[in-house]
């Protein structure tokens, strides 16, 4: 039991526990002041079944692996290049979230609203999809910071697969609601997600 509250366990899963609970928190906060907190519910917390399994994997495997092979953790400099990983896929999320204001929501629109404009500005100028990117990068990085090598493949792998199909989903709507303004924004901006298109 000594070994897995040492200092390097004491530190990764406090660091993690951190970053997802400022996370959930941040998003809920946000829409909240965005939105109004009258239409935000606990989905703008982003925590489904599918989400809390994977979570509870990943502190699997850290704990197996912390007990039984504790030289997997200390390799620092993979830890801390996660962290540092964790803070950019936040930043780049919540910029993405701020700077689209009320355009931004956790659920795709399938109709127009009359808060909803195409915003090609700030980060959005560089990355067609920064809030995806931002959770992307955030989400494996967790796994990089606590030095999990199946749970980083695992995560990448789920991840990705996720918004490979929800990237072009959504812009089949965006493509309806801006036409040829949104097809030339799509031509000369990358997804933000490696390999969606």
């Amino acid at each position: 039991m000594t070994e897995i509250l040492s200092y390097t366990a004491y530190r990764q899963l406090s660091q993690m526990f951190f970053a997802v609970i400022f996370f959930h928190v941040s998003e809920y906060f946000l829409a909240a002041v965005i939105h109004g907190k009258s239409s935000v519910t606990l989905q703008s917390l982003l925590i489904s079944k599918h989400y809390i399994l994977a979570m509870v994997f990943s502190l699997l495997e850290y704990l197996i692996e912390v007990a039984f092979f504790p030289e997997l953790k200390e390799h620092w400099v993979i830890s801390d290049l996660g962290l540092v990983l964790v803070v950019i896929g936040e930043i780049i999320r919540k910029v993405a979230i701020i700077t689209a204001g009320q355009s931004f929501t956790h659920i795709i629109r399938v109709r127009p609203d009359e808060h909803h404009h195409l915003i090609t500005h700030g980060i959005y100028k560089f990355i067609r999809h920064p809030g995806y990117c931002g959770f992307f990068i955030w989400s494996v990085a967790t796994q990089i910071m606590l030095c999990n090598p199946l749970s980083t493949i695992g995560f990448a792998v789920v991840v990705w697969k996720f918004f490979s199909t929800r990237i072009p989903y959504e812009e089949y709507f965006l493509r309806q609601f801006f036409g040829i303004e949104y097809v030339e924004y799509a031509q000369q901006v990358v997804s933000g997600v490696p390999f969606v298109n």
